[in-house]
């Protein structure tokens, strides 16, 4: 057992995860990519269920990005498949646990069968009051931004806003993860030192913690290392480590 429970008021409300490493992780065993994405779903369950026992309030998952459109087809064909599959067999669990889901991205990029079971899982969890999952899918931290600005200039073509009006805090609420806490971890497994175009807005203030764990590896402990990793340190927001040791 972690003493991760012990320290509740250093526990971050929101954690987002860059799951990255399932192609190098099946290469390296002689399996094609596809397999590395499977055996990522069982990293998915377990970093979810811990998340849930810590008390986080919600955690964001980039699944697919809206430029791994590129990838090669058959990939790509692969984990709609996948995706379409675990939505169907873990909705029901999350709902059973409390746990709302939602999917931040372009759904529209996405089948009508699978856009449906998407808006199906949505509506089943909504009333939950647990731990928000956010899967983030055809999603990128520019299109988030942009898509905001859509709406606030569309608001103030219809005269319901002035441009003066228009506040950060008007953009955030205009954003994807506008019902979820600010964002205070953010993980990227894999090796990799890059964010890679996710919640670009969100992240300005967020802890980073880089891991050279390859997804599929990442389970319970590698999750409660970075949770513990986010408590240690000293959040400033700005200000200079004196005056925020006055505040505490």
């Amino acid at each position: 057992m972690s003493n991760c429970q012990s320290s509740e008021t250093n526990l971050p409300k929101h954690v987002a995860i860059i799951m990255d490493g399932n192609g190098r992780w099946a290469k390296s065993r002689g399996k094609t990519r596809v397999a590395g994405h499977k055996v990522g779903v069982e990293s998915v369950r377990a970093t979810v269920t811990r998340a849930r026992e810590l008390g986080i309030e919600a955690l964001t998952l980039f699944a697919f990005s809206s430029e791994n459109w590129q990838r090669p087809e058959q990939e790509v064909s692969v984990l709609m498949d996948l995706f379409m599959f675990v939505l169907t067999r873990e909705v029901k669990r999350l709902h059973k646990h409390g746990i709302r889901f939602q999917l931040i991205g372009d759904i529209s990029g996405f089948s009508a069968k699978l856009q449906e079971k998407i808006k199906q899982a949505e509506q089943l969890t909504s009333a939950n009051q647990g731990m928000v999952l956010s899967v983030a899918a055809n999603y990128g931290g520019r299109w988030d931004i942009t898509h905001a600005c859509q709406n606030i200039a569309q608001k103030v073509a219809n005269g319901e806003l002035s441009a003066d009006q228009i506040t950060e805090q008007l953009i955030n609420q205009e954003t994807s993860t506008a019902i979820l806490p600010e964002l205070d971890l953010l993980i990227r497994t894999g090796g990799d030192y890059r964010i890679s175009n996710f919640l670009l807005w969100q992240a300005a203030y967020a802890e980073f913690y880089f891991t050279e764990t390859l997804w599929p590896d990442f389970n319970e402990d590698a999750f409660e290392a970075a949770v513990s990793s986010f408590g240690q340190r000293e959040r400033r927001f700005g200000q200079t480590g004196e005056q925020v040791q006055q505040k505490n």
